[in-house]
């Protein structure tokens, strides 16, 4: 995308006041949105983000500077405006680029061959399914989203890496409403493939008809008892918990602080010995997968917790530097106008060896969590709220009927002890992860589990 030429006198640039390594990102992103409520086009948006960021390290000290002209001397002035931020005389050299890292698309069927005839019609069969669901969906609401996302990454270290990913999501959500009142469920799957997802992965039909089965039976539900019981997790995004209450604090930005409940816990027993725990970035076509990060290094697939064990961090090259770590593959960042931080990539339990129907059938009384929802979680404390989106109340080790308004309420290092059985069959949805490097696309992922207590909150009585 620039001439090595240019790459060189940057990377130096950014090195004349004392600095040890300094980094040139840059981006060019199309992305394609189509929005629908009720089978009719609401939005249909293209856009293009193209530009770079210059970043210098010196020691644990960092600046960067951003621009969206990548004209070369748009790219001079972003290295001077981050070198500027150090105060010495220039102590090293950036390397002639030695490291050539390509990662190929993994799309079959480039965005760009698609019309939004086909994105809208997709909205269109999905929307249909919601609604011939029941009489009581009152309104579907639909949405797209694909983008092609292509970075340049240069280090004074001789790096270069260049990735492309693209990825794709359908979203419905769907109201339903009787008496007066008024429920929602929701589905979106997406994946890190071209326009073939619709063809080999996600069914348009199924993911409707999904959306509006959760509305459907969460309006018929009574409200959940609150209590301390045994609590079933089925898989996919129920392993948002696993991502909020406990991985987030497995990040450099926490750990390389100090403001992680999990500091100074490597080779310590953080979890029951059944846990194994995973941060994944090479599964192909995933979500949050990718081939470099965007500090040039590889993706890795990295074991943060086995039998129970914390085995590592995800670190960046700072993080690196605070935490005397080695680097992850874990630097990641929305776009330029942000520095790459530790991040996660598609985040996840691994298998176990349980059977899916004996969890329930022995856990007693308590909550089978089908479908989790939203939550807020303190990364200090491991503190965590989520809501649960689609709930089933559990008597005598059978599902006694459906129940609303259900939270999960607890601490993650705590949960990671109680939990007593991991099933076999693993799978992870995609969500999009906040933190100080913006909004990045990230799976969370499990198979179905079981934790032997937590406290369950809700408005409901005795059932």
């Amino acid at each position: 995308m620039v001439k090595s030429s240019i790459v060189n006198a940057v990377l130096d640039e950014a090195l004349r006041t004392g600095g040890d390594y300094s980094e040139l990102y840059l981006q060019d992103t199309e992305a394609n949105t189509v929005s629908m409520v009720d089978g009719k086009v609401e939005n249909a948006n293209y856009q293009r983000k193209v530009g770079a960021g210059v970043r210098v390290l010196k020691g644990t000290r960092s600046a960067y500077a951003y621009s969206a002209d990548t004209s070369e001397e748009a790219l001079i002035a972003c290295a001077r405006a981050a070198a500027s931020a150090l105060k010495g005389t220039k102590e090293c050299e950036a390397k002639t680029v030695a490291v050539d890292r390509i990662g190929a698309s993994w799309a079959k069927i480039p965005f760009s061959e698609i019309d939004n005839a086909k994105r809208i019609a997709l909205l269109k069969r999905a929307t249909n399914a919601a609604k011939a669901y029941s009489d009581e969906i009152t309104q579907v609401v639909a949405n797209y989203m694909d983008n092609d996302h292509r970075t340049w990454v240069y280090t004074s270290e001789g790096v270069h890496a260049e990735d492309r990913r693209p990825r794709t999501r359908i979203a419905i959500q769907s109201v339903a409403m009787a008496n007066g009142e008024a429920q929602t469920g929701s589905c979106s799957p997406g994946y890190g493939l071209g326009f073939e997802a619709y063809e080999e992965k996600i069914d348009a039909e199924s993911v409707g008809k999904d959306a509006a089965k959760t509305a459907v039976t969460m309006l018929h539900a009574p409200e959940c008892p609150a209590g301390k019981v045994p609590v079933v997790i089925d898989g996919g995004f129920g392993g948002v918990i696993l991502h909020e209450a406990c991985v987030h604090g497995l990040e450099a930005t926490s750990v390389g602080r100090g403001n992680s409940v999990f500091c100074g816990k490597l080779n310590q027993q953080i979890a029951s010995p059944i846990v194994n725990a995973v941060d994944d970035g090479t599964l192909p076509g995933e979500w949050g997968s990718m081939h470099y990060d965007d500090e040039g290094n590889p993706a890795q697939r990295n074991l943060l917790i086995e039998n129970g064990i914390l085995k590592s961090y995800l670190v960046d090259v700072l993080g690196s530097r605070l935490m005397n770590h080695p680097v992850t593959g874990s630097g990641r960042r929305q776009d330029y106008t942000f520095a790459p931080t530790s991040r996660m990539t598609n985040t996840f339990f691994a298998p176990g060896k349980d059977d899916e129907e004996e969890m329930i059938r022995t856990m007693g009384e308590g909550l089978f969590a089908k479908k989790m929802g939203g939550g807020s979680v303190n990364p200090l404390t491991g503190e965590f709220n989520f809501a649960v989106g689609e709930a089933y109340w559990v008597r005598d080790g059978k599902i006694l009927c459906p129940v609303r308004g259900a939270t999960l309420i607890g601490k993650g290092a705590e949960v990671l002890m109680k939990i007593d059985r991991i099933a076999k069959n693993m799978w992870m949805a995609p969500g999009m992860c906040g933190s100080l490097s913006g909004s990045i696309p990230t799976n969370v992922g499990q198979p179905r589990i079981r934790v032997a207590e937590i406290v369950v909150g809700g408005k409901g009585g005795a059932l």
